[in-house]
């Protein structure tokens, strides 16, 4: 049986990845900071800091690399801390798994990723899309959601706006526009393992693929 590792599991679409390998029959890897009660009972656990892990540690052998892990300017504080999580730590990350056997990674980047976009945000994800795309994996699937519905354990200012807002247009979204379309948290993660294998190279998915 394959080995999955799972990197950001207590967030909104790694811990539906985790529940939902689990009910698979997988016995996952979630590597995190802190261990939580909410975690599902036959799941592996690697707890790390994820500095020292850069820079002195190593990850468990593994086949298969989710990699959810991201956070806000806000929440973060800056933009050098959020550059830090969402390119460093993912990035550096991806090395180590690479190192540990990995062939295959799914990652959860943004619609409208762009490296050369003026928008920090979004240029920050195409910057990590890119990094990913020169490591070597068989495979990469780049997943690309819209807003993502769902409950967190934090509170995102200005996100709650976002669903009522998106609940309104999303019908309206159609053709081309449909990838920016707010999609459930789990719906994410349910095609992010179903899709794990469709093709070697480098894949990308948008609202679209998330439903079929």
């Amino acid at each position: 049986m394959n080995k999955s590792l799972v990197v950001g599991s207590t967030g909104l679409v790694g811990s539906h990845v985790l529940k939902q390998l689990s009910e698979r029959g997988e016995r996952p890897i979630a590597v995190l900071r802190s261990v939580s009660d909410a975690l599902p009972k036959d799941i592996q656990v690697h707890q790390i800091d994820f500095d020292e892990l850069l820079t002195s540690g190593e990850l468990p052998l593994c086949d298969h690399l989710y990699l959810c892990l991201g956070t806000t300017i806000k929440t973060a504080g800056s933009k050098e801390a959020f550059r830090r999580v969402d390119f460093d730590y993912c990035v550096g990350i991806a090395r180590l798994a690479l190192n540990a056997g990995t062939s295959v990674v799914s990652l959860v980047s943004s619609v409208g990723a762009d490296a050369s976009s003026s928008n920090f945000y979004l240029r920050t994800k195409g910057e990590v899309e890119e990094a990913m795309r020169t490591l070597g994996f068989s495979t990469l699937n780049i997943y690309r959601p819209g807003l993502l519905l769902g409950k967190r354990l934090e509170k995102r200012v200005g996100e709650g706006l976002g669903k009522i807002i998106f609940k309104l247009i999303d019908p309206f979204l159609l053709g081309a526009f449909s990838k920016y379309r707010s999609v459930k948290a789990e719906t994410l993660a349910r095609a992010m393992i179903e899709k794990s294998t469709i093709a070697k190279g480098i894949n990308w998915f948008h609202f679209r693929q998330f439903k079929s």
